[in-house]
């Protein structure tokens, strides 16, 4: 095996460890926003900020992935009690819940936020 191939090799296999660390699969934005763009205007209509659909999915998305990693801590703490856990675990759920915004992001429906409700 060639030097390129098994760097190829050592590379994807990192890339997949790390996806799978981290609770997540590639998650793919919506079609219909792939070249849309995210406005912010302020009270008279000037534009304050402009990004690209495509940035404000990737920061969603991040913030995602370390609430999971937030989440598998908390699950595993050995320190803190049942109760305290739960009481935890409420405002994450709650945090998904506010992030259920952004569901019109996603391509696939599996991977939309839910909240408490679902």
């Amino acid at each position: 095996m060639e030097t390129d191939e098994l760097y190829d090799l050592v590379v994807d296999a990192v890339r997949t460890a790390v996806k799978e660390e981290a609770g997540g699969q590639d998650v793919r934005i919506s079609r219909r926003m792939l070249a849309g763009k995210v406005i912010f205007e302020d009270d008279e209509g000037r534009v304050v900020k402009e990004t690209s659909a495509d940035a404000l999915f990737k920061k969603v998305t991040s913030v995602r992935e370390k609430l999971r990693v937030m989440e598998q801590k908390l699950n595993n703490h050995k320190s803190l009690s049942t109760a305290e856990k739960a009481e935890l675990q409420g405002y994450l759920t709650r945090c998904y819940g506010s992030l259920t915004t952004f569901n019109f992001l996603f391509r696939e429906d599996a991977e939309r936020f839910r909240g408490s409700g679902g």
